[in-house]
């Protein structure tokens, strides 16, 4: 083996820049376990940011079964073979991405930081891999898409009660060359959120994540039709809190921000989306109106049944994402990876399949992988390098997990994604 042999691997770049750095007596700004980055990003946000980044619906049990469930799995790895260059990009929708790995999509992510979306929007740029927007993003899907250049991105549909404003954010989604729409289905109403709940902090209410809203034409058409019907009416309690919220609202309205204050717009546009942000009734025969709508590839995320993935094939949809919201919806619910053995064989590689909620390392998501997902979604540890050092902290929370998964698939005898299968794991 030559002394520049898989120098270059993304495993062993990762790692050689960690050491160098200490040896000039750096450590990293970004911890590489997840128990660390946690901790400290707990100790960089507010007590609002952390409610609403860490907490999970109830007693937290989903969350639990999430990480309980990849325990559940152990890697076998084989030796004596060559994995001296090894491959671990996919393909996704025509476009060839660098690891199996996107960022989901996170509301309101300015709690953790105020740059927010553009910086991990930016920070999945420099790493080549999808960032899947979010509907409930802090900037509007077009500044986003603009730090990215060619980079792939994704974006996240909220079905709205009003089927304008659907189709609206479908086209913006096409404007900007998004690689595929990711419609979620688990929060047609918000779960029970102790955290946020106790603080009484919902921070759409706060005019927080509602920038895809806000800068949406057929939105503020809504809004402005709000306004007019409500000419005359005043039904607020003037409270040191309420006016501490419409100056937030304020904020966030695009426009100068004396102007907003004057007008009924911000508070109005709070309201609105409160309204309208979410469907309870939507069905299927809503999904089957998607290829009419869009001519983005379709991914449905939240499927955790067996049924509801045969639904899906039949519906013609181009991927599922298996997924609990990251544990943020129903307490108590079946974990996703569990729900994944059970989905793979139906799905039985007739279309995308990811999974979403509860990948913490990149030896989660080769378990993943595994067991039948093509890629896997990162959700907090990206938030939390976020909080910790802004752009290069997303990016780095990220690298550390891909250049583990790298390693990982190294050291288990594999040279490429294709070839990791059950075979690579037995039950614990």
């Amino acid at each position: 083996m030559s002394a520049s042999e898989n120098q270059d691997s993304p495993g062993r770049a990762r790692q050689n820049l960690i050491y160098r750095d200490g040896v000039l007596g750096r450590t990293p700004s970004v911890p590489t376990d997840f128990d660390t980055l946690e901790r400290r990003a707990k100790r960089k946000m507010s007590a609002k940011g952390w409610a609403y980044v860490h907490g999970g619906a109830g007693l937290g049990r989903t969350m639990q079964a999430n990480r309980d469930a990849f325990d559940k799995w152990q890697i076998v790895p084989r030796v004596l073979r060559d994995v001296s260059k090894r491959d671990i990009g996919v393909e996704l929708f025509g476009r060839r991405i660098p690891a199996p790995v996107l960022l989901a999509p996170v509301g309101a992510a300015e709690l953790a930081r105020p740059e927010a979306d553009v910086a991990i929007a930016a920070a999945a740029a420099e790493l080549g891999v999808p960032y899947i927007f979010s509907n409930q993003g802090c900037a509007p899907m077009e500044e986003s898409a603009a730090a990215m250049g060619d980079a792939p991105r994704w974006f996240q549909l909220y079905w709205s009660t009003d089927d304008d404003l659907v189709d609206s954010l479908l086209q913006r989604a096409e404007n900007i060359r998004a690689d595929a729409v990711v419609v979620t289905l688990d929060t047609t109403m918000l779960g029970w959120r102790p955290e946020d709940l106790n603080l009484g902090s919902l921070p759409f209410a706060q005019g927080q994540g509602i920038a895809q809203y806000t800068s949406d034409p057929v939105f503020r058409r809504i809004v402005h039709e709000r306004i007019k019907a409500a000419a005359g009416k005043a039904d607020v309690e003037v409270t040191l809190g309420a006016i501490r919220s419409l100056v937030s609202m304020t904020r966030r309205f695009p426009g100068r921000f004396l102007d907003n204050l004057r007008s009924p717009e911000p508070r109005a546009a709070v309201e609105t989306f409160l309204d309208i942000y979410s469907r309870p009734s939507l069905s299927w025969a809503d999904i089957e109106t998607l290829r009419s709508r869009t001519s983005l590839p379709i991914l449905l995320k939240g499927v955790l049944h067996p049924d509801d993935a045969r639904r899906a094939l039949d519906a013609g949809v181009d991927g599922i994402v298996v997924s609990n919201h990251g544990g943020r919806q129903v307490d108590g619910s079946v974990s996703s990876l569990d729900a994944l053995v059970d989905i793979a064989p139906v799905v039985d590689g007739r279309l995308t399949l990811l999974l979403d909620s509860g990948i913490r390392t990149g030896a989660d998501v080769f378990k993943a992988l595994a067991l039948g997902a093509d890629a896997v979604t990162l959700g907090r540890p990206h938030l939390y390098g976020l909080a910790l050092a802004g752009q290069a902290g997303a990016r780095d929370a990220t690298a550390n997990v891909i250049a583990e998964f790298d390693l990982t698939m190294g050291l288990s005898g594999l040279t490429s994604v294709a070839e990791i299968d059950r075979d690579a794991l037995r039950r614990a």
